[in-house]
């Protein structure tokens, strides 16, 4: 992760992986500004410390429902330009869908917390997220590939795929080497995906986070 120096706001409960969190980021060079427990504590640290993310569980004290959730909702409800990670223990559809509807949809990631032992990819959707980038977990896309198919009946199967490694936060480069495809394949499965859902004209990035949206609302 060289070259990629962040300021971070963490709110995790458990003080184990909240430890472990920060000994993670600062290992990769990443600058943890405050490592806080509950959401009171998340919203008090970012008014102070204006970071480049925040990275927070979604349940915490005191009802350990979604409160973490809530307070990132509504972190980017005042500065929607703030880049959000959430991390959860289970598949939420629509705890995702939430964050994703959050300020224009950029700028959010919704992982489970297993993968944070995948160093890498967990690295790597910090530094995707903090750049304005929309990160799903791998395991949400599936299970949202498996309960919603009709709505997007209109897609061959390989716009599916596609559409759905746009939703783990993939490249069209890094999608045509997972496919085995060129590029402008891609960018023309990508082209298909946005006419069939009925997407209008707009900057190409955030089209590609409406078909997200749209791919998880509907």
């Amino acid at each position: 992760m060289p070259g990629e120096s962040l300021r971070v706001v963490l709110a995790e409960d458990g003080v184990l992986l909240r430890e472990g969190l920060v000994g993670l980021l600062t290992r990769f060079g990443h600058r943890v500004e405050a490592a806080v427990g509950d959401a009171d504590g998340l919203r008090a640290a970012v008014a102070a410390h204006a970071p480049d993310i925040v990275v927070t569980d979604v349940r915490m004290p005191p009802g350990f429902t979604d409160e973490g959730l809530r307070a990132a909702v509504e972190l980017r409800t005042v500065r929607p330009d703030l880049p959000v990670l959430v991390l959860s223990q289970y598949v939420q559809r629509s705890y995702a869908a939430d964050l994703l509807d959050s300020g224009d949809g950029s700028g959010v990631g919704y992982l489970l917390k297993d993968r944070v032992g995948q160093v890498e990819q967990f690295l790597d959707a910090v530094v995707a997220v903090a750049g304005g980038g929309t990160v799903v977990d791998p395991e949400v896309v599936r299970q949202l590939l498996r309960r919603r198919r009709d709505p997007l009946s209109a897609l061959t199967p390989r716009e599916r795929e596609v559409l759905g490694l746009v939703a783990e936060g993939k490249s069209n480069g890094a999608i045509a080497r997972e496919l085995v495809v060129s590029e402008a394949a891609v960018g023309k499965h990508i082209g298909n995906i946005l006419g069939k859902l009925d997407l209008p004209p707009a900057e190409e990035t955030h089209r590609r986070v409406l078909a997200v949206l749209a791919y998880l609302r509907r």
